[in-house]
Order: structure tokens, then C-alpha cells, then sequence
């Protein structure tokens, strides 16, 4: 029975185990799941609190809830006991701080992740709590404030991402954090202080990334860094020199330094480890040559020392890795050629060579790898022609040749590959016509034939060319008509063929091209009805189609030109009236008709553009201006010149506070001039003249400090110039009383009003003007008991002062001579004051070899063969203290060396004798050559041209060579002497000055009556203008083999009249020049036609558009361009006007298409009336 009863609890005993057992396991998983729902709920609560901090717009895009859990929320992950260990919400337009994420509710999180939101405020110092985080990511957001020092805390930290925020202070800091760190990247912050030492703790590090902060100081503690470093990038502000210590880094793959303010040589870096790949030292100071010990970086791929100003040649480039694929050595100061050993570098695909001063062929190019497929050459001074073998680069893309001087035609574009996208061949010598097989290249974006020689007519076959994103052919002699479906592909954004002599209507592609952004057709001969020519065109900001033979009305659906925001010109021979519809191109900021055959009044929706520019000169427009103008409050120019406007001047235009430039002239304006004018503080250019305005000046135009030009000649002004006018110290145009340089200021320029008055040459004095009643009372007897005393006081001075100064000069010369001044001249050592006065037998007559206004010129023969010229100056008592002036001046010419002045050798002041000596120069002047029929024969065009030539250089010299600027001041015939090859040598520095920077450079009047410019019959400022306008004079003397005064004077007569066959008309070039001579030819005649466009720039009445004498200089010692015809049928009307070259100086104000539209001030080709109108050229 016991037995049995054991037996029966056995199998109970153990069910009773188990049921225990499986209750306890219940009892320990039901507290288990307790606890993991609690710290569910717990990081649920720290989540949801901190969505609520963010702003209203963040709160719905986060934590779309998909139960309790937050593991199961979006972007929310969670491992397997339900604790979150991933937040991961980058792009999710979250904005606010993290101040309010509670990070002790995430002991488990692995991984935060918020990059590229709106975050701002700084980084909690409580992040420290996140003791198993691995990686953080805040880049991309708007944090500010410090690096906390608690990420010292996250000991697991393998990645941290604090990069383009808005972090300050230093870096000390971030060498405490964990050593296991692999990545960290900190750019793009304004972080400052030095790069600390302590960066080399962190072993682990693998990246580094510095780059685009304030750090400063040098770099030489990178070499502490852990040599596990394999992508190091330091870029901005630090500076110093390239560390040696970088050697350490044995496994660095990737180096970037570029953008900081390294200087020194770059001999180092051939010591890096051979494991580099990207080497990037672009945009820094570095110098010194390129070693050839680069080749020891076998591993390289990428090399970038752009942007530095590196030496020498770069033949060692040869060296380099063939595993090199980009080499970028742009913008340095590198020579030489083009080496051969590039050969060597098989697999390279980029080259950038551009911006040094690289010469020589391009040849060695052929040579290059075929995987190439980008090659920069631009901006160099590379020459010769471009050869066929380009053909050989099969990959090539992009070839960029533009900014040298390649010559020739440019057949080879056949042979190029198929592939090429870019070809920018601009601002080269490249002649001949474009040829056909340019239309094979079918995937080219981008070309620009632009600022070459080509000619001939436009291949149809470039209508091939669907693909077309930017396409210049400007500044050539292309003549025919333009490529009919140029945008058919409805790619086209840029199209510039403006300076060209193209015929024929715009193609009918243009008027749907809806890409289109910029258009400049401008100076062509395209003729046509504009009328329907342009439809749809919404991207469009600049269009230029002026001094062209289009005509027709503006009536396009100005709708579609919404965003024509630089500005629309136009003048050709448009009729009609301005459409009301232009107000709707609401984005317009300039607009210039002028030169049309434009009538009616101006729209008043004009009123709704914001314009910086409107220019409506030249028009048959009349009525007022019908609307606001001062909601024009952007203006800057506005010309309404040579219309039929007839009303008041508005007095709304004080309200224009922007202005710089308004002309008003030749109207029928009436009434006075607006006392608002006086608040145009910016106004630089006022013209009222040729109107009907009456009344007194306005005084308030007294108040325009900036003024520089002022014309109100030919109106009906009355009553006394204002005396505020003597605070106009900028005026450089215009009477101003009461300032001395002013007071012979131009009659033209205030001329033709009645009863005007003031200190002024042709005006009347208003103190005589107002009191000539009372003057004529007061009858003879008056004047006679006034004058005659004072007459006899003032005779009895003058002989006073004759008898004192005579006795002191007498005295004087009776003193033994003793020499002030030793003279030296090369070669032959010492040379005495005896030594002249026993060649020139005490300067006998016989010895004279001329006479001027300040002395008489000797020729001295030396024992030694050798001759000088002696200038002896007047020692007379009526010229001693001009002849001491001119003395001082020519003693500026001692220390100038130019091959085209005359070199003066010594010098001698002595009260007996004053002289200088030079060297001699056989012909004699150039006057006297010109007047003798033999020597002039012997002058042949070739001579002449270089004559030329050398009078530019020499004047270019004085002014932009020397320091301070001279000015010569007296540039003609009689002072330009040649030598036995007909060189010229300036010379006579008598009325020299020199420019001072800190002087107003007024003088007396000086010159020779012939020669001097116009301006000084009303200003006697010293400007190098002045020396211009004189070399003109000499060198078309030159050319005519006289004088050429009547021929001036016939053109300003020409131009003065309204004549409709002016002087130029039917007038051949040939007829005007030196008939001695026979026509010149081939090239010669090139170079005639050139330098006497060059001529009438430098002859223009207002000094302000004639070249400078280094532009002159520059034009002169450039190959002559080719004529458009042949010389025999050349006019001078194509010289005063345009053919080929539009304006000598034109490429000085040329600009792509990309650029901003031109300025106002810009000059056009000028004909006759506005070269040589009395009061030049008026915009």
C-alpha cells in the first residue's frame, strides 16, 4: 500500500515540478514584457515631446503612428527587445531645436540621423547621454553655437557629420573624442582658431574633412595626424607653407588643400606616399617651379595646381604617372610650349592649360592620349596654325582654344570627332570662310567663331546643328544671309552675330525660339519687315538689333517677352508709334529706340517698367512725358535728344535721385529750367541745349557736385550766370564764373541766349550790362581826370622797374663764368662748358641749325667725329622766365631712355648761358622732310606707317610708362625728328608737364596753333587727351604729306551743315593721301586704312571718346586686319564710318552675349557730323 502511494505521487511530483516551473517562466516573461512596453513607452513620450517642440509646419510630416510602439512609426527602427536604436528622419523639412529630445530616454540608440533639415540652436550638451552611438549626422542644417565638449562622452562614436552648419569657436575640443572615430566631417562652418595637435589621438581616423571655416595659422601639425588618414580635406583659410611632416600620412589616398593661403615652393609633395591619388593644391599662393619629382606618385589620378602662380616651363609634367586622368595647371604663370612628352600620360582625359603664358605651336598636341576629352588652352600666347591631327582625339567633348593668337584657316574641324560638344575658337587670327563639314559636328552645344578674320557666307550645312545651346560668330567680315533654322532644334539660349556684314531677313526660326535668353544682331546690314518677326520668346533678357536696315512697327505680343529684363535696342528705320503694349515686358531694365522714325507720344504704360535705361534720341516723337516720371525711380540715363517735344521740363524729374545722364536737347521745350533739378545729386551729364527755354539759370544746378558736362547753348536764357555754378569743381564742359579756368570757357556752349550775362568769353559782364545807362551819364570829362593820373602813375612804375632789372642783369654778365653743372654724356666720358663754347665758336650763327620760341638750336662736331645738337635758350630779359620754364620742363626728358625720344645727354645752367645737349638727328624735322620733295619720295607708306608707329609709342611711353604721367603738350611736325632711316624721335619738351596724382594740373596756354586740341580753347587742364589729339594731327600730316588743317576744317564745315553729300561721300581714301606717293598695296594698304581709322579716333572733338595712347600704341603693333574691298574703292565715308572694324577701339566695348547690356557711354561708329560737331559727340 506505501509502495503503491509512491508510485502515485511520483507522476505527480513531477507534473507538480513542471506546472511550477511553467509558472514561474510565466511569472518572469509577464515581467519581462513589462518592462520593455514601459521603455517603449518611456521613448514614445521623449519623441512625441519633441515633435510638439517643433513648428506646426514639421509636426504633421513626423512620427505617422502605425500603433504604440515607436518601432513601428516611420523612420523610427528598433531591435529585437522593442528598444529604439535608429532615428533616421534626413529630408523631412523638420525645423526647430533639440533641446527638447530628451536622448536619456535612447540608452540603446546606435544611430542619429537628421541631416539636411531646418534645425537650429546648438548642440544639447545632454547628447553626451548617448553612450552607444555611431554614428550622428546633423550636417545640412542651422545649428549654431560651439562643438560640445560632452561628445568626448559617446566612447562607441565611429562617424560624426557636423558639416554645413553654422558652428563657431575652435576645434580644441574634438582631439577628446573617441578614439575609434573613422570619418569626421566639419566643413563648411565658420569654425576659427588653429588646427590642434591633439587630432593625432584619434588613431582610428580614415577621413578628415576641414574644409570651408575660418581656421588659421599654419599646417604643420597635420603631420601628427594617424597615418591610418587615407582623404584629408583642408580648404580656405589657413596659411603658411606645405608641411614636410605630410610624409608621415603612409596611407593617404586623397589630399586637399586647395583655397588656402599656402605659399611657398611645392618641392615637398614629391616626398607624399606613392598610395595618392588626388593631389589638390588649386587656388593657393603657392610659387616657385613644378619638381620633377612628382613623378614619384605612381598612384596619381587627379593633379590640380590651378589657381597658383607657379613658374617656368612644364616640361616635367612629362614625368608624371601614366595613370594620371586629369591634370589641371590653370591659371599660373607658366612658359614655354606645349611639351611632347604629354604623350606620355596614356590615360589622361582632361588637360587644363589655360590662362599662362604658354607660346609656341599647338602641334605637339596631336600627340595627346585618345581617351582625352577635355582640353583648355585658352589664354595663352599661343601661335601658329591649329593642325589636322585633332582629328586623332576621337573622345574629345569640349576643346577650348579661344584668347591666342592661332592663325589660318580652319579646314581641320572635319577631322574633329563627331562626339565634340564644345568648340571655342574665339578671339584668335584665324582667317578664311567656314567650311562646310563644320555642319558634321551634330552634337556640338556650344561654338564660338567669334573675334576672328573669317569672311564669306555662312555654309547651310551649319543648319545641321540641332543642338545648338550657345552659338557667337560676331566680330568677323561674314557677309550672306544668316543660317535659316539656326534654333530648329529649340535649344538655342545664346546667339550673337553682330559686327558682321550680313544680308537678308532674321531667320524665321527666331520667331518661336522660346529658349532663347539672349539675342545681339546689332551692326549688320539685315533688311526686312521686324513686324512678325519675333512671337514667343519668355526667357529672353537682352536684345540688340540696332544700325541695321530693318524697318516696320514694333507690334510683336510684348506678352510673350515678360522676362526681357537687360534691355531691348533698336534703331534702324522703325516707324510707327511706340506700341503701349512694351509696359507689359514688366522685367525691362533698358529700352533704347533711338535713331528710328518712331512718331506720337510716348505710352504712359511705359511708366509701369522699372528701367535703368531709356534712350528715345533721334525720333519724330512729341507731346509730354504722360506719366509719372519719378516712378521711374531706377533711371539712371534718359535721352529724349532730337525729338518734337514741345512742353515744360517737368519738374518731377528732381525726383529721379539716380540719374547720372539726361539729355533734353534739340526739342521745343519751353519755359525755365526747373529749380528740382538742383536734388539730381548723381547727375554727371546735363544737355537743355538747342530748345526754348527762357528765363534765368536755375541756381539750384549749383548743387550737383558730380557734374561734369553742362550744355544749355541755343535757348532764350536771360539775366546773370549764378554764382553757385563756382562750387561745379568736376565740370569739365560748360561756363562756370568766377573760376579762373573758366573764364574763356567756349562761347558755343552758352551761346544764342539773350541777355545772358557772366564771367565768361562772348558774354557780356553784367556789371556792365546793368549799370550802362548810368556810365553814358556821367560823360568824357569824368574818364579823362581818372585815366590820365593813373596812366602816368603806372608809366612811371614800368620804367622804374626797366632801369633796376637792367642794372642787375648788367652786372651779372660782367661775373667770370663758373659752371653749375658739369655735363656727362655716353660715350665718351666728361664734356665741358669750354668744350661747347669752343665748338660753336661762342655760339656763332653759322653753327645754327634752327630757331624756336625758347632758344636756337646748334649742331656741335666733336674731335671725335661725333655730332650733338646744342639747345642754347633766349637769355633776353622779356623771355628769361619763359625761357627758365622750358629750361625745367626739357630737364624731365634727362632720365627718360625710349628708342623713339630724343636722349638728352647733359646740361648746362650758368647765368651767361643756359643750354642742353642731345643727341643729333640727321634728317632734321619732320616738317622740313615732308616740304622736300626728294626726302619725301624716299618716305615710302612702309616708312611712314613705322614713323607712325613710333611717335604712338613714344607718347604711350610718356604717358602710362612714366612716373609721374608726362604730357607733352606740344606734339607736331616741327618736334618729331627723324634720323637716317626715317625713325621718329619726339622731341622739343619745352611745354612738357608732369600728370600729378594729387595736383589739379592747370597751366597756361601751350602748343602750336594746328596741332592743339579743341578743348583748350576753353580749359587749360593738362590731359592726355590733349597729346592724342595732336598725334593725330602729325600722323595724318603724314599721310596727306601736308598739313591737314583745311581738311579738318572742311569736315567740321561738312558736319556743321545739313548737307546730304558730306565731304566723305564719293570721297576715295587714295584721292586724300599723299599724292607723291603711289597707292599702297597688299598689305601696306591694309595698314594705311587702319592707322587712318586710328587717325579720326584720336581726332574726335570731345576728348573723352578719343583712345588713349596705349590703346593707339596696342592697335599699331597688331597684324592689320584684312579690307572687306579693294583699297582703290575705299571712300573716306567708310573710314569715318564703319567698315570692318566698326571703331578702331570698338573690341575695348564689346561684349558676349552673356554679359550686361551696354553702357549707355559706349561709343557707335561715328561719321563726320558727330566726329567733328562743335560740341562732339552728344549721347
Amino acid at each position: 500500500m506505501a509502495s503503491e502511494i509512491l508510485l502515485l505521487s511520483t507522476p505527480f511530483l513531477i507534473f507538480s515540478l513542471l506546472a511550477h516551473a511553467s509558472f514561474l517562466s510565466s511569472f518572469a516573461y509577464s515581467a519581462s514584457t513589462g518592462s520593455e512596453v514601459a521603455n517603449g513607452r518611456k521613448e514614445a513620450e521623449a519623441l512625441l515631446e519633441w515633435k510638439v517642440s517643433l513648428d506646426s509646419h514639421s509636426q504633421p510630416l513626423l512620427f505617422v503612428l502605425a500603433g504604440a510602439q515607436p518601432c513601428n512609426w516611420s523612420g523610427i527602427g528598433c531591435d529585437r527587445s522593442g528598444s529604439v536604436i535608429n532615428i533616421s528622419l534626413p529630408h523631412s523639412s523638420l525645423r526647430g531645436t533639440l533641446d527638447s529630445l530628451r536622448f536619456s530616454s535612447f540608452p540603446s540608440l546606435i544611430e542619429l540621423s537628421l541631416y539636411n533639415n531646418s534645425l537650429y540652436g546648438s548642440i544639447p550638451s545632454h547628447i553626451g547621454n548617448l553612450s552607444n552611438l555611431t554614428i550622428l549626422d546633423l550636417s545640412f542644417n542651422n545649428i549654431s553655437g560651439t562643438i560640445p565638449a560632452s561628445l568626448e562622452n559617446l566612447r562607441s562614436l565611429f562617424e560624426l557629420y557636423l558639416g554645413v552648419n553654422s558652428l563657431v569657436g575652435p576645434i580644441t575640443s574634438i582631439g577628446n573624442l573617441s578614439t575609434s572615430l573613422t570619418e569626421l566631417h566639419l566643413s563648411y562652418n565658420k569654425l576659427t582658431g588653429t588646427i590642434p595637435a591633439s587630432l593625432g589621438n584619434l588613431r582610428s581616423l580614415s577621413k578628415l574633412d576641414l574644409s570651408y571655416n575660418s581656421l588659421v595659422g599654419p599646417i604643420t601639425s597635420i603631420g601628427n595626424l594617424t597615418t591610418s588618414l587615407t582623404i584629408f580635406l583642408l580648404i580656405y583659410k589657413p596659411n603658411g607653407t606645405i608641411p614636410a611632416s605630410l610624409r608621415n600620412l603612409g596611407s593617404l589616398s586623397k589630399l586637399y588643400l586647395r583655397n588656402n593661403n599656402l605659399v611657398g615652393p611645392i618641392t615637398s609633395i614629391g616626398n607624399l606616399t606613392t598610395s595618392l591619388t588626388i593631389l589638390d593644391l588649386s587656388s593657393n599662393k603657392l610659387t616657385g617651379t613644378i619638381p620633377a619629382s612628382l613623378g614619384n606618385l605612381r598612384s596619381l589620378s587627379k593633379l590640380d595646381l590651378s589657381h597658383n602662380s607657379l613658374v617656368g616651363p612644364i616640361t616635367s609634367i612629362g614625368n608624371l604617372t601614366t595613370s594620371l586622368t586629369i591634370l589641371d595647371l590653370s591659371s599660373n604663370k607658366l612658359t614655354g610650349t606645349i611639351p611632347a612628352s604629354l604623350r606620355n600620360l596614356g590615360s589622361l582625359s582632361k588637360l587644363y592649360l589655360r590662362n599662362n603664358n604658354l607660346v609656341g605651336p599647338i602641334t605637339s598636341i596631336e600627340n595627346l592620349s585618345t581617351s582625352l576629352t577635355e582640353l583648355y588652352l585658352t589664354y595663352n600666347k599661343l601661335t601658329g596654325t591649329i593642325p589636322a591631327s585633332l582629328g586623332n582625339l576621337r573622345s574629345l567633348s569640349k576643346l577650348y582654344l579661344s584668347h591666342n593668337s592661332l592663325v589660318g584657316p580652319i579646314t581641320f574641324i572635319g577631322n574633329l570627332s563627331a562626339s565634340l560638344t564644345v568648340l571655342n575658337l574665339s578671339y584668335n587670327k584665324l582667317t578664311g570662310t567656314i567650311p562646310a563639314s563644320l555642319g558634321n559636328l551634330r552634337s556640338l552645344s556650344r561654338l564660338d567663331l567669334g573675334d576672328n578674320n573669317f569672311f564669306g557666307p555662312i555654309p547651310p550645312e551649319m543648319n545641321n546643328l540641332t543642338h545648338l545651346y550657345a552659338l557667337y560668330i560676331n566680330s568677323n567680315r561674314l557677309s550672306g544671309n544668316l543660317p535659316q533654322d539656326v534654333c530648329l532644334g529649340g535649344l538655342l539660349v545664346f546667339f550673337a552675330a553682330f559686327d558682321n556684314y550680313l544680308t537678308g531677313p532674321i531667320p524665321k526660326s527666331l520667331k518661336n525660339c522660346s529658349s532663347l535668353l539672349r539675342l545681339r544682331l546689332e551692326r549688320n546690314q539685315l533688311s526686312g519687315n521686324i513686324s512678325d518677326a519675333f512671337g514667343t520668346h519668355p526667357h529672353l533678357k537682352y536684345m540688340d538689333l540696332s544700325d541695321n536696315e530693318l524697318h516696320g512697327e514694333l507690334s510683336w505680343t510684348w506678352e510673350q517677352f515678360k522676362n526681357l529684363s537687360g534691355k531691348f535696342q533698336e534703331s534702324d528705320k522703325i516707324s510707327g508709334e511706340i506700341p503701349a503694349a512694351l509696359g507689359k515686358a514688366t522685367h525691362l531694365q533698358g529700352l533704347d529706340l533711338s535713331s528710328n522714325q518712331l512718331v506720337g507720344g510716348i505710352p504712359k504704360e511705359l511708366g509701369n517698367l522699372k528701367l535703368i535705361e531709356l534712350a528715345l534720341n533721334d525720333n519724330k516723337l512729341s507731346g509730354d512725358i504722360p506719366f509719372d516720371v519719378a516712378s521711374l525711380s531706377d533711371l539712371q540715363k534718359l535721352g529724349l535728344a532730337a525729338n518734337n517735344f514741345s512742353t515744360t521740363i517737368l519738374k518731377q524729374l528732381g525726383k529721379c535721385s539716380k540719374l547720372i545722364f539726361l539729355n533734353m536737347s534739340k526739342n521745343r521745350f519751353a519755359g525755365s529750367i526747373p529749380a528740382e533739378m538742383g536734388s539730381l545729386q548723381s547727375l554727371q551729364s546735363l544737355d537743355l541745349s538747342w530748345n526754348s527755354l527762357t528765363g534765368g539759370i536755375a541756381p539750384e544746378l549749383g548743387q550737383l557736385q558730380r557734374l561734369e558736362v553742362l550744355d544749355i547753348s541755343h535757348n532764350m536764357l536771360s539775366g546773370l550766370i549764378p554764382t553757385s555754378f563756382s562750387r561745379l569743381k568736376g565740370l569739365t564742359k560748360g561756363p562756370i564764373p568766377d573760376i579762373k579756368a573758366f573764364h574763356e570757357a567756349p562761347f558755343e556752349a552758352i551761346r544764342n541766349n539773350s541777355n545772358l550775362c557772366g564771367n565768361a568769353t562772348g558774354l557780356e559782364a553784367c556789371a556792365t550790362l546793368m549799370k550802362n545807362k548810368t556810365e553814358h551819364k556821367k560823360g568824357p570829362k569824368v574818364v579823362v581826370f581818372t585815366v590820365i593820373p593813373l596812366l602816368g602813375s603806372l608809366l612811371g612804375l614800368i620804367v622804374g622797374f626797366f632801369i633796376f632789372f637792367q642794372s642787375r642783369r648788367k652786372k651779372r654778365l660782367m661775373e667770370p663764368p663758373q659752371i653749375d653743372v658739369s655735363m656727362r654724356w655716353c660715350p665718351d666720358g666728361e664734356l665741358s662748358y669750354a668744350d661747347i663754347i669752343e665748338a660753336t665758336e661762342e655760339f656763332n650763327s653759322r653753327y645754327c641749325i634752327g630757331t624756336g620760341g625758347y632758344g636756337v638750336v646748334y649742331k656741335v662736331g666733336l674731335p671725335s667725329e661725333q655730332f650733338l645738337a646744342v639747345k642754347k635758350f633766349h637769355q633776353t630779359q622779356e623771355v628769361e622766365m619763359t625761357s627758365l620754364k622750358a629750361f625745367r620742363s626739357e630737364l624731365m626728358s634727362y632720365g627718360i631712355r625710349h628708342r623713339n625720344i630724343v636722349k638728352l645727354y647733359g646740361f648746362c645752367s650758368h647765368p651767361k648761358h643756359s643750354f642742353l645737349v642731345y643727341e643729333f638727328v640727321e634728317r632734321g624735322s619732320l616738317r622740313e622732310v615732308l616740304k622736300d620733295e626728294e626726302q619725301a619720295v624716299k618716305m615710302d607708306w612702309d616708312k611712314r606707317l613705322n614713323l607712325i608707329k613710333g611717335v604712338a609709342n613714344a607718347l604711350s611711353y610718356m604717358h602710362h610708362d612714366c612716373s609721374p604721367p608726362i604730357i607733352h603738350r606740344d606734339i607736331s611736325s616741327n618736334n618729331v625728328l627723324l634720323d637716317s632711316e626715317y625713325e621718329a624721335h619726339v622731341s622739343d619738351f619745352g611745354t612738357a608737364r608732369l600728370l600729378m596724382p594729387d595736383s589739379s594740373n592747370w597751366t597756361s596756354f601751350a602748343g602750336t596753333f594746328g596741332y592743339t586740341a579743341p578743348e583748350l580753347a576753353y580749359t587749360m587742364k593738362v590731359d592726355a587727351k590733349c597729346d592724342v589729339y595732336s598725334f593725330g594731327v602729325v600722323a595724318l600730316e603724314v599721310m596727306m604729306g601736308k598739313h591737314p588743317g583745311d581738311f579738318i576744317s572742311s569736315l567740321m564745315l561738312s558736319a556743321s551743315t545739313s548737307s546730304s553729300s558730306p565731304i566723305g561721300h564719293n570721297t576715295l581714301l587714295k584721292d586724300v593721301l599723299d599724292q607723291r606717293l603711289p597707292p599702297p598695296k597688299n598689305k601696306l594698304a591694309d595698314g594705311v586704312a587702319h592707322v587712318a581709322k586710328l587717325v579720326f579716333a584720336c581726332l574726335q572733338t570731345d576728348p573723352h571718346y578719343r583712345p588713349t595712347m596705349l590703346q593707339v600704341s596696342t592697335q599699331l603693333t597688331t597684324r592689320w586686319p584684312p579690307l572687306p574691298k579693294l583699297f582703290s574703292t575705299i571712300e573716306l565715308e567708310d573710314v569715318l564710318t564703319r567698315w570692318g572694324l566698326t571703331n578702331p577701339m570698338a573690341h575695348l566695348y564689346r561684349g558676349k552675349p552673356e554679359e550686361p547690356f551696354d553702357s549707355w557711354a559706349s561709343p557707335k561708329s561715328a561719321g563726320p557730323k558727330e566726329l567733328f560737331a562743335p560740341g562732339g559727340i552728344r549721347t
